[in-house]
């Protein structure tokens, strides 16, 4: 008698339930199917990305630059920063990148300081920012929320930024320019607004950076007696960017 015949009889009470092989094969893994279902859905969503999803973007963004603290009472801003970028899309909702951004401030101190001990003081200071960086965006899922929301494609941002700080001293013409670099990190928040799906987009993006200056602790613009008024016990401070930018994707 076939092995699968004896397991539908009893000897003793006849015909026993009638029990199917598949109910008996313990070969199955539940580890493999929900494997097979997970590389399933991945395979749809890599294709959906395939098929309505950007691979790179080149940004180009003016705005504006400005400075927290001491550094910020200081500095007098010269607008527009301008900036560029690269943008590489791993999924709907990843995004590596390398960028670029320039901006201007002036510095006024017309008093005597530790630094300078003239009757003008250092006098008008020119100072250039250029900064390189690498940034990492996640694009938050609004599939579930408001057609507008979901239109506007926000993201959150974090960047490794390296900064070339550049002073040059327009009054006193004796003095060399000052260059020196410094290393600083930035978060924020961005959006994207389409103008033609896919192919161009206006962007926002809001940073917070926090830089570590190698003149931050500088007493060179100390005022020469305490109390005196003219300069900055130091250049402490952080920086606050806001820029528009125009995005061509592909």
């Amino acid at each position: 008698m076939p092995p699968h015949a004896e397991a539908q009889y009893d000897t003793e009470n006849g015909p026993a339930v009638d029990i199917d092989e598949d109910d008996l094969n313990t070969s199955g893994d539940i580890f493999t199917d929900y494997s097979e279902d997970i590389e399933a859905s991945q395979v749809l969503e890599d294709e959906r990305f395939y098929r309505y999803g950007r691979y790179y973007s080149f940004n180009i963004s003016a705005g504006l630059t400005s400075f927290t603290g001491n550094r910020g009472i200081a500095y007098e801003d010269k607008h527009p920063s301008l900036g560029i970028s690269l943008v590489y899309f791993m999924n709907f909702q990843m995004a590596f990148g390398l960028g670029a951004a320039y901006s201007k401030h002036y510095m006024m101190v017309n008093e005597p300081t530790k630094g300078f001990q003239l009757p003008g003081g250092a006098g008008l200071i020119e100072v250039n920012m250029f900064r390189s960086f690498f940034f990492y965006r996640y694009y938050l899922d609004t599939s579930d929320l408001g057609t507008a929301i979901t239109y506007s494609n926000p993201y959150a941002i974090a960047r490794a930024e390296f900064w070339n700080q550049t002073s040059k001293f327009i009054d006193q013409t004796a003095v060399p320019n000052e260059s020196s670099g410094a290393i600083g990190a930035a978060l924020g928040l961005g959006l994207e607004f389409p103008i033609k799906l896919r192919e161009s987009y206006i962007g926002v993006e809001l940073l917070y950076h926090m830089v570590n200056f190698r003149d931050a602790y500088t007493q060179l613009y100390r005022p020469v007696k305490e109390g005196q008024g003219g300069g900055y016990s130091d250049l402490t401070g952080n920086i606050i960017s806001t820029f528009l930018s125009y995005v061509v994707s592909w």
